[in-house]
């Protein structure tokens, strides 16, 4: 964290001597960041799916935003990623030169209602939102051939290898328990990865992994019969609603399954609850945002660069790699994921943290 103060020093003494504009430009006049070094704050550790997605961006931020500023990323992991965020809110100007990266782990606390969280989304500035899903399978040693299958399970307890029950585990946690499926979660996996090797030497017998990890490493267990795909996380369309991923259009959504089960569409104080970490862990995981109080025209600019990069040849050729085949998003249509992902209900809050209270012994005094 030293580094970091005394990096924002330098960089802003040096704008300084070398007479650059005002840092705080006036509504109205084009944000410019030629002679500047933009750092991205991703508080994660270097390698993670988090700082991979902030490094892929950041080249195109430096050949887009006005005066192609130099873009580093500097990596804070602390706290599960809300010290990163923490670092941001407390530190970051709003003068175009420092952004926030966040995943679906540092908004999570934020829904929950943490203490220790000192960001509020809803004061950022939002520029980029970057959609993932995932897909949930179980072992076929059950007989269950598809989600229409799920009776089947009734008086079976299941066993899922979960990172912890406040972290991105939370959604399927949630999403299980609506389904009306008997599942102990067995904490302390340190991610997904290992959470499908448990899966794969018979440990656990459900899982859910991302898209590109399901793809690479999952539907194989699928297409050789040892395991059944049940559903996709989904996406959200055009209209804001929840639909079927484009990387499994065979596979129901969540909202699906949850019909094909009980015969009805999802509602009600603990669908709420889900909702909201659903869309924060998936359809809006990972977001990019500028300090409270940057002025408009920064941010058109962010979100500019943003509008050019989505049609760069390079980005089009490495997107897949990355992000897998979702768009990202800004402007309206990503304001309104950036929205969704951020908000819950005061009921919802309260229902979810009473019920890890009451399961999983969660303090959150």
């Amino acid at each position: 964290m030293k580094d970091f103060h005394l990096n924002r020093r330098t960089l802003v003494r040096g704008a300084m001597a070398a007479g650059a504009t005002t840092l705080l430009p006036s509504p109205g006049r084009a944000a410019n960041f030629a002679n500047q070094t933009i750092t991205i704050i991703c508080p994660f550790g270097v390698g993670g799916g988090s700082d991979l997605w902030s490094r892929f961006n950041a080249p195109f931020l430096s050949k887009y935003l006005p005066g192609k500023p130099v873009v580093v990323v500097k990596n804070f992991p602390a706290g599960g990623s809300v010290g990163g965020a923490n670092l941001f809110v407390g530190t970051a100007k709003p003068d175009g030169l420092t952004v926030l990266s966040s995943s679906g782990s540092t908004q999570f606390p934020y829904l929950l209602g943490e203490k220790r969280v000192k960001y509020d989304y809803k004061l950022m500035r939002f520029f980029l939102a970057s959609p993932t899903g995932g897909v949930a399978y179980i072992s076929s040693k059950f007989g269950v051939k598809s989600v229409k299958d799920l009776e089947k399970l009734k008086g079976v307890k299941l066993h899922y290898a979960s990172q912890g029950a406040t972290s991105l585990d939370l959604a399927p946690l949630l999403g299980f328990r609506l389904l009306g499926l008997d599942v102990q979660h067995v904490f302390g996996f340190p991610g997904r990865g290992e959470g499908r090797m448990s899966f794969e030497r018979g440990e656990s017998d459900i899982d859910y992994q991302t898209t590109t990890s399901y793809l690479r490493s999952s539907q194989p267990l699928v297409k050789n019969g040892e395991a059944v795909a049940l559903f996709s996380w989904g996406a959200i369309d055009a209209s804001g609603q929840l639909a079927r991923d484009p990387n499994f259009p065979d596979l129901p959504h969540f909202a699906e399954a949850y019909e094909i089960v009980y015969g009805k569409k999802p509602s009600g104080v603990e669908w709420d609850a889900f909702s909201a970490f659903l869309l924060s862990g998936f359809p809006a995981q990972k977001l990019m945002m500028l300090p409270q109080g940057t002025p408009d025209d920064i941010v058109e600019a962010y979100r500019a660069a943003m509008r050019q990069t989505f049609k760069d040849p390079e980005y089009l050729a490495r997107r897949d790699e990355i992000i897998g085949e979702y768009e990202q998003v800004t402007d309206k249509a990503g304001e309104e994921l950036y929205h969704k992902a951020s908000t819950i209900s005061p009921e919802a809050r309260t229902w979810v943290r009473e019920f890890l209270t009451t399961n999983y012994k969660v303090d959150f005094e």
